[in-house]
């Protein structure tokens, strides 16, 4: 390790002279370039940005004039050279640093502004292999390193925000303040690491290596939260690179600022309404479902989500996969609702949802694909866990009967709603649902029997609540997102009214299972799958 040299004291205001630029996207280039110009700064660039500064009938200079040697090898090599480096970290007000400088005529930079190659871009937009390697950056990360290293004296922009706050500072008194360039610094350190875990992650997908040695996770600041899950918590909210349809991706059209805790539920009820091809609404408090139905219509499914627990639907989050129609908002406006979304919504839809003005409204640009790999984290002390997405999806065919009786058709299919259901509650988790409708959900609890028992009271109140005069669990299909252990919680579901159970089956005591339910003559399908979600 480098010993720490004896370097005196950064100056506060440092007045530039040198400004190097290059840019990929040139949005403000041309206003930015003329401002520095007004103020004797020297222009040095190269490529297409040093093409676009000449074109605005400003004076620049091509950084190979400055190196000696012509950009070769398709642009790959042209910045990386001591002149430019030299002059991004001499310290301007070290002897022996001075004098290098001034040995092999290295004038030094102090603005640096780079945006560096469209790599993240570029794997979105669904490049191949070439393309992608042909958008690593690696003169622009050298440079925006080199001259956040020496803060001291150069202030670096990484983006149209940076070089506005340089601009800003210039008019002010003419120069950067140490503060400034310290700030501008740790955005540029923060952005090279973002961009390099983009890189690392892209490569990680191209090789067989199912845990690299390292690992590297990136966002980029979408809002500071008032607070996180509490009030004493401080919060914010990072999107990532993984361009997935959903809350990240979503529009705020009105309401309040997301909170923590909203930003969570909308994210679990939209990944739950996604599971669905029939039009589908979720409603969703304190992460879990609480409501989930299909119908012929947004309108229908609303109202049969809404009838499964309309307690705990005071206050949640509502999620739809179809556009909003006014008729739907008129529904939904008719309680308390802290987040609806969707993937879109009509004129008339967001004129009635404009009149409650504490409802927040995201509007997305499609569904997210619940088949679809990808990785989920969760931080620990000390770590990070990492696995790939649940895309655990079941069919009529894969479903194993093990009981005498076999279930009807109509039963497959609600043990199949029920088992999608359940894969997306906090574990232990019971859901019973009949005709596409959840009948009552128990979830989070730390046996399995509670659980049972728990989704039967709310079955029970919702029919009571329905004037139905019976739970909504008769005659239900009841689903265990892992196996039963014992006979106790099935036999909490034949109590309730269930006919047929779903479950992953794998228990020591399957057998036992399997002749509770024979002995009360309701049908019983493993799955072979478990699908936990803690």
């Amino acid at each position: 390790m480098p010993a720490a040299p004896d370097f005196p004291p950064a100056p506060d205001r440092v007045i530039p002279a040198r400004a190097l630029i290059s840019l990929s996207d040139k949005s403000g280039l041309e206003a930015a370039a003329r401002a520095l110009h007004a103020r004797g700064v020297e222009l040095i660039s190269t490529g297409g940005t040093r093409a676009a500064i000449a074109d605005f009938g400003l004076p620049v200079k091509d950084v190979a004039d400055l190196t000696g040697f012509p950009e070769m090898m398709d642009g790959r090599v042209k910045t990386l050279h001591p002149v430019i480096h030299g002059g991004l970290l001499g310290v301007r007000d070290a002897a022996e640093h001075r004098a290098a400088m001034d040995a092999h005529g290295i004038d030094p930079i102090d603005i640096v502004w780079i945006d560096l190659y469209p790599f993240e871009q570029t794997v979105a937009a669904g490049g191949g292999i070439e393309a992608a390697i042909e958008n690593i950056d690696i003169g622009g990360p050298a440079m925006i390193r080199s001259g956040s290293k020496n803060h001291g004296y150069v202030a670096v922009a990484v983006d149209p925000e940076g070089i506005g706050e340089i601009l800003t500072a210039l008019e002010a008194d003419g120069g950067t303040s140490l503060a400034l360039r310290k700030r501008l610094a740790a955005r540029a350190f923060a952005r090279t690491a973002a961009y390099d875990a983009a890189v690392s992650g892209w490569f990680a997908g191209q090789v067989e290596d199912a845990a690299p040695t390292r690992k590297t996770i990136a966002g980029s600041l979408a809002q500071t939260l008032r607070y996180g899950e509490n009030p004493h918590q401080r919060g914010a909210f990072y999107r990532t690179a993984e361009r997935r349809p959903g809350v990240a991706a979503s529009e705020q059209v009105q309401g309040k600022e997301l909170g923590y805790n909203n930003i969570a539920d909308a994210d679990a009820a939209y990944e739950l309404v996604a599971e669905f091809d029939r039009p589908a609404c979720v409603i969703v408090k304190h992460a879990n479902p609480c409501g989930v139905a299909l119908g012929t219509d947004l309108g229908e499914a609303y109202a049969r989500a809404l009838a499964c627990d309309p307690v705990s639907a005071f206050g949640g989050v509502i999620a739809v996969n179809r556009p909003l129609s006014a008729a739907d908002a008129r529904a939904i406006t008719d309680i308390f609702t802290e987040v609806v979304i969707a993937p879109g919504a009509d004129a008339g839809a967001r004129e009635i949802f404009a009149a409650k003005k504490n409802l927040r409204l995201l509007l997305t640009d499609g569904l997210p694909d619940p088949l679809a790999p990808g990785e989920v984290f969760r931080s620990v002390a000390g770590g990070l866990l990492v696995q790939t997405r649940d895309t655990a999806r079941l069919t009529a065919a894969e479903l194993k009967i093990v009981t005498r009786r076999t279930p009807t058709p109509t039963e497959i299919e609600d043990m199949l709603f029920a088992f999608t259901v359940a894969k997306h509650v906090k574990s232990n988790a019971i859901v019973y649902a009949r005709d596409g409708q959840t009948a009552g959900i128990g979830a989070g609890q730390m046996n399995r029997r509670d659980a049972a028992r728990i989704a039967a009271l709310r079955a029970a109140e919702a029919g009571e609540a329905a004037g139905l005069g019976r739970s909504l669990a008769e005659g239900s299909a009841c689903a265990s997102e892992a196996f039963f252990p014992f006979a106790d919680g099935l036999l909490e579901a034949v109590a309730a009214g269930a006919t047929a159970v779903i479950q992953p089956g794998g228990s020591i005591r399957d057998a036992e299972v399997i002749a509770a339910a024979d002995e009360k003559e309701i049908a019983m399908a493993f799955t072979d799958v478990r699908v936990f979600r803690h």
